[in-house]
């Protein structure tokens, strides 16, 4: 497969290229749109932003008339004014596209219109823009136009029909994503008039020619509402679509148009003599304020200097004695051995079986679970999954840490040789670009090739959490500042030792990267020979402390008015409570987002909350990390006081506790630093293999197993509507976006849509969208300019199924609705980057979490507050004077026009319902 819009390094065969030029307006759709012009019409496609440098450089001036603009435009045979969020009413959502239309008669090109684009076409002319009766976002309708045929000859076309780009078209289905239409007057033509008159210029608007609509019925109207989907000028070469033709659930016999348009276009440019600059002077073909349609990869960003660059961070290492001290974490785990053994997993020992066998409840920890490998075998194994991977050693292990918004990045160790120690070095970030540039350059400079079987996921390398507020940092998204801690939002350890089970085939990987084989064989030897000892088998096999999920199919409803959360403490601890969203607060949060989505600012909005539980502190937070002396006496006077602390479940037990009922293929158990991470989550976000092909599962639609959903068949038919369908159709565009800003043109394909799933409680609607990373240009060295997953995950952040789209206005308008309250590891992604190039991220959804420096304080009462579930007999007196320690879980949907207060409630506390559970000693 051809990959359009690389580097422009002097490619004799793409200066013969025709060169689009595409005007984006923050879509995220915008990649796809480019990706279908590459592969399409066999062109190159550069892309300016609406509010690029040229409209400050023109000082204000109108850029329809400046040089700088019009030399910036010489350079392409055409132009496309992208999709994006808002009005043409308003100046910041449009930007350069009002400047094309206005263009001078000697500068004219031709241009199509998209969505937006062909809204601003309308208002330009003077028609305007009104909302519609009701939004169409992620809705696939027929494309009424004029079938023209080709063969028909000039004399029988009238003059209306010269420039129709649907000329010999079909009959055609296409995807709209749009809450605003252009008006032409097309309302006040009278029904018996409207079959002949909607194919002519109408009196409003007499410089448009409508050449296709969409007739929607609306049960509020006798007649249906007219929307406008195609036009064109009557005298300049402006052409505009409503409908999205880069959608996949757009027909093929759409692309006719787009190549119906582009043959116009050059006819048109043929006729006047008019020949692109980028076409007759290869030195025009770069531009100072366009870019590449496929983002750079981050190895080719790196400055000299920078740990990846080989001998060139060596010639600039400063020749001080500290100095060179301080660069310590560059020659760490360079060009290691791997040593690995294979051995049978014992029978009925499970992941948290084979964590408490090696001893692996130290300080930190990271178990990546796939803890429905059980499931019924006719499941999909994306379903059930197939590996669990355990991190070892992470006390010694090298930490990598970002708090988003520094120009530095943290590295540390905290143990040596089995000796604490102290080490620790800010990183500025300068030489590397940012936080991704760090971590590519890190992961290079210790790259395995792989030697291990193919099968094995993973043998050393970056394990870790990357938080929703990084990824709003890496789209645009400003955060509120200050903010108040500065805890990490990336953290990163560099796994050498692991533990890879491979549940289907029943076996267990015990694994080092080590520069010396005999250090690592005794780490090996050693835990293979405990974990199929006798005396962890056979405990193992006798009880399981996991809580069994309860099955007493017990179902609530309630009228709206008086609603409860489905979650209610039948025996709740006396010393918890909880406090979960408001419900009319929420209700009135899903109709501020359908606001927004009327107006035409978004297509989709992932509205979230968070529910608090506020306890005691457990054991957890003591006895799984090592403390102080004094801390030790402090928690012995704790539990003097207090008869409660023994009944308490750490944040372990919490974990093999939600994994019992709650089975996932993405579990995780995290406890990096100051957090404690307890996850069940459904849904993979990105993986990679060495090859470079990329797999993202977006997940939007879910129902709640019950009486009258148990099966397969029935979740089938309450998904498979236009609401859910729609729901997870945005975000495949938007992930298939995500996916050609690395992999390129024609490099990204959907083999699963809108499939239904069976998890332990719910259904769930997925889609599986798959793309393949560029091979490195052949007049670079591979290591300078190669693409990995690395750079997928970094242009895809935060996940899209927890944002809506378009992304970047709907994180904003998310922001502003959710009071800049911080997600913080819920809605980010948890996984691994291989030290052989393999990577799997899974969606942080379906989880609770903690901050050990979020201390609640006693005397705070909030068992009276609204929203709270607590001890109706007040928490007993020795417990209230205890330190408490306060968990998070976050849960939502997405909102759409067609979404009800009600269901959006509904849905949110049913994915709340799972997580929640396990702090209860009983539920009703």
């Amino acid at each position: 497969m051809e990959r359009g819009g690389g580097q422009m390094a002097g490619e004799g065969r793409r200066q013969q290229r025709p060169r689009i030029l595409f005007l984006d307006a923050y879509d995220s759709f915008s990649n796809n749109i480019t990706a279908l012009l590459t592969t399409l019409l066999d062109v190159d496609v550069s892309v300016l932003p609406i509010d690029s440098a040229l409209l400050l450089l023109d000082n204000g001036h109108d850029a329809g008339s400046s040089s700088l603009f019009r030399r910036e435009l010489s350079r392409y045979a055409a132009v496309v004014c992208g999709p994006g969020p808002g009005s043409p009413d308003n100046d910041a959502d449009v930007g350069l596209m009002s400047r094309v239309w206005r263009l001078a008669e000697a500068d004219l090109l031709p241009v199509l219109g998209i969505c937006l684009g062909l809204q601003s076409l309308v208002a330009s002319v003077g028609g305007k823009v009104r909302r519609l009766q009701r939004g169409l976002h992620g809705m696939v309708r027929d494309i009424v136009h004029q079938p023209l045929l080709d063969r028909e000859p000039p004399e029988t076309t009238t003059a209306a029909d010269d420039g129709n780009i649907f000329r010999g078209v079909r009959p055609f289905k296409a995807t709209l994503y749009h809450s605003l239409c252009g008006d032409i007057g097309q309302h006040a033509v009278p029904p018996a008039e409207w079959a002949d008159a909607r194919w002519h210029p109408l009196p409003a608007c007499p410089d448009l020619v409508p050449l296709a609509w969409v007739e929607e019925d609306r049960s509020s109207c006798s007649s249906p509402e007219r929307i406008l989907m195609a036009v064109k000028h009557h005298t300049r070469p402006f052409w505009g679509l409503q409908y999205h033709p880069e959608s996949v659930c757009t027909e093929k016999e759409g692309n006719r148009v787009i190549v119906n348009w582009f043959r116009e276009a050059m006819q048109w440019n043929e006729r006047r003599g008019r020949i692109a600059s980028s076409n007759a002077d290869a030195d025009a073909m770069f531009s100072p304020f366009a870019r590449d349609a496929t983002k750079p990869s981050l190895l080719s960003q790196l400055t000299p200097g920078s740990s990846a660059m080989g001998a060139n961070a060596a010639e600039t290492r400063p020749e001080s004695a500290a100095a060179a001290a301080a660069g310590w974490w560059e020659d760490m785990e360079v060009d290691p051995l791997l040593r690995s053994v294979a051995v049978p997993l014992p029978r009925g020992i499970q992941v948290p079986d084979v964590v408490e066998a090696l001893d692996l409840e130290g300080a930190e920890r990271i178990v990546l679970d796939s803890a429905n490998a059980a499931a019924s075998a006719a499941a999909r194994p994306d379903v059930r999954g197939r590996y669990s991977i355990i991190a070892a050693g992470l006390d010694e292990a090298l930490h990598l840490e970002y708090h988003t918004g520094d120009d530095f990045a943290t590295m540390r160790v905290k143990c040596v040789d089995g000796l604490p120690v102290e080490l620790s070095q800010q990183v500025p970030l300068a030489s590397y670009g940012s936080i991704w540039g760090l971590v590519a350059s890190f992961h290079e400079a210790r790259h395995v090739e792989a030697t291990e079987p193919a099968e094995v996921p993973f043998v050393g390398g970056f394990m870790g959490y990357i938080t929703y507020e990084q990824g709003l940092m890496d789209i645009g998204v400003p955060l509120e500042q200050p903010r108040p801690h500065h805890r990490p939002d990336v953290s990163l350890v560099w796994v050498t030792k692991s533990l890879i089970i491979d549940h289907l085939a029943g076996v267990v990987h015990i694994q080092q990267l080590c520069a010396h084989n005999s250090e690592a064989d005794a780490w090996v030897e050693k835990s293979a020979a405990r974990l199929l000892s006798p005396q962890h088998t056979q405990s193992a096999r006798v009880a399981h402390d996991f809580a069994a999920p309860r099955k007493d199919g017990q179902h609530h409803h309630h009228a709206a008015a008086a609603y409860q959360p489905p979650v209610k403490m039948r025996r709740p601890s006396r010393s918890t409570t909880i406090q979960t969203p408001l419900t009319k607060e929420y209700e009135r949060k899903v109709e501020l987002c359908q606001d927004f989505i009327a107006a035409g600012d978004s297509y989709e909005l992932c509205l979230t909350d968070k529910t608090r539980i506020t306890r005691p502190r457990s054991d957890s937070s003591t006895t799984e990390h090592p403390a102080a002396p004094v801390a030790r006496k402090q928690q012995k006077q704790r539990r003097r006081r207090s008869s409660l602390a023994h009944v308490l479940p750490s944040s372990w037990q919490l974990f093999k506790t939600l994994r019992a009922r709650q089975p996932a293929p993405f579990a995780s158990y995290l406890r990096l630093g100051a957090v404690t991470l307890v996850s069940a989550s459904p849904e993979r976000f990105l993986q990679y293999d060495r090859e470079g092909r990329c797999s993202m599962r977006p997940m939007k639609g879910t129902v709640r197993k019950s009486e009258a959903v148990a099966t397969l068949a029935q979740a089938e038919r309450i998904l498979h509507v236009p609401k859910e369908e729609a729901e997870n159709l945005m975000i495949v565009d938007l992930v298939r976006h995500d996916l050609h800003a690395i992999c390129g043109a024609g490099n990204v394909r959907v083999p699963h849509l809108l499939k239904v799933e069976e998890y332990q409680s719910v259904f769930q609607m997925i889609t599986v969208v798959e793309g393949q990373l560029p091979p490195p240009s052949p007049d670079e060295e591979k290591s300078s300019s190669r693409y990995t997953g690395l750079d997928v995950l970094a242009a895809s952040l935060p996940p899209g199924s927890m944002t809506g789209a378009p992304k970047k206005r709907s994180c904003e308008i998310l922001q502003q609705i959710e009071q800049h309250h911080e997600r913080s590891l819920y809605s980010g992604v948890v996984g691994y980057m291989c030290a052989t190039g393999r990577g799997d991220w899974s969606v942080t959804i379906r989880s609770l979490f903690r901050w050990d420096d979020e201390d609640h304080s006693p005397s705070h009462n909030t068992a009276s507050s609204p929203g709270v579930v607590a001890d109706r007999t007040g928490a007993a007196e020795g417990a209230a004077s205890e330190p408490q320690e306060v968990w998070h879980i976050g849960a939502g949907g997405a909102v759409t026009i067609l979404s009800t207060r009600e269901g959006e409630r509904e849905e949110m506390f049913t994915k709340l319902a799972g997580p929640l559970r396990v702090f209860a000693d009983g539920l009703h």
